[in-house]
């Protein structure tokens, strides 16, 4: 099993940034691939962004395509979200999870805790 802690989040203004940073302990070598979701009040849990933990190839949901980044240090067994031009729609709790396949995280994967985004107009 993997664990997986976020840090980052909090409150900006619309056209601002944020850094949500993952740290993976645990059996991270069985890792495939990790990354984030979010769920808005009222909403369904959503797709954000993965990344494959060998090779690193990046996948993104429409909604972020341009303005989020999402990057993976195998060193340090982190995993990052670097997020530009937020907009209020992005506000939400956003979660950290592996695997992720096909936009969704597979069953018996690892959830971090959450962590709030806010993003004000």
């Amino acid at each position: 099993q993997v664990q997986l802690v976020e840090s980052g989040g909090g409150l900006v203004q619309a056209g601002g940034s944020l850094r949500l940073s993952c740290a993976a302990s645990g059996r991270t070598f069985s890792l495939y691939s990790i990354g984030w979701l979010r769920q808005a009040p009222g909403k369904e849990r959503e797709f954000v962004a993965a990344i494959t933990w060998s090779g690193g190839s990046t996948y993104y949901a429409d909604s972020v395509k341009g303005r989020f980044t999402i990057s993976r240090d195998r060193a340090q067994n982190t995993v990052t979200l670097q997020m530009n031009s937020l907009k209020p729609e992005d506000t939400a709790v956003y979660y950290c999870a592996a695997p992720i396949i096909g936009q969704t995280v597979a069953m018996g994967g690892s959830w971090g805790q959450g962590t709030q985004v806010t993003v004000s107009s």
